[in-house]
């Protein structure tokens, strides 16, 4: 065989088997315990509710955070789908040498307009984020305020403001 056929049929394996292992990792992904948003939140709310120790009188406040809580697990866990499917995709026609195009890197503007959208979206996730907390919140007594400054706090997972997401309010608390 010659060395420029044997390495372009080299070449077209990898990409392919690239591909089968992209989509196999996917899956795994997804079968494992808590591997899913919607799993997740239902943990999370079960933590949340003992560790506050919800009364009858803040079940109806506790519902409506609980509710927003899992649509915003199920929007994550809908976008984390679609965009395991788009990369599935483009595996698929990698391996069979379809290419959509150059891959080009987006101009200023595409960038800082990419960057609006998604504070954009932030924005509207905080929005409803506080619209169901602070209910919540205002029903809770002083002694479960302190236990939901710790657990309704929004998880900053590494980016944000200062070091260890804390934005620098332990040096102001003291």
């Amino acid at each position: 065989m010659h060395r420029p056929l044997a390495i372009a049929f080299l070449a077209a394996a990898l990409s392919a088997s690239s591909g089968i292992a992209s989509a196999q990792g996917a899956r795994e992904h997804e079968a494992r315990p808590f591997s899913r948003p919607t799993e997740r939140v239902e943990a999370r709310l079960a933590y949340i509710r003992t560790a506050l120790k919800i009364t009858d009188a803040q079940q109806s406040q506790w519902n409506t955070f609980a509710d927003s809580m899992r649509q915003a697990a199920a929007e994550r866990e809908k976008k984390m789908q679609e965009w395991h499917a788009k990369m599935a995709q483009r595996h698929q026609d990698a391996a069979k040498g379809q290419h959509q195009g150059e891959h080009r890197h987006p101009s200023v503007i595409e960038r800082m307009e990419f960057a609006q959208r998604m504070h954009a979206q932030a924005i509207e996730h905080i929005n409803a984020r506080l619209a169901a907390v602070k209910p919540l919140y205002d029903s809770l007594d002083a002694e479960q305020k302190k236990v939901a400054d710790a657990v309704l706090a929004p998880e900053h997972r590494g980016h944000g403001f200062g070091r260890g997401g804390h934005h620098g309010m332990a040096s102001r608390r003291a």
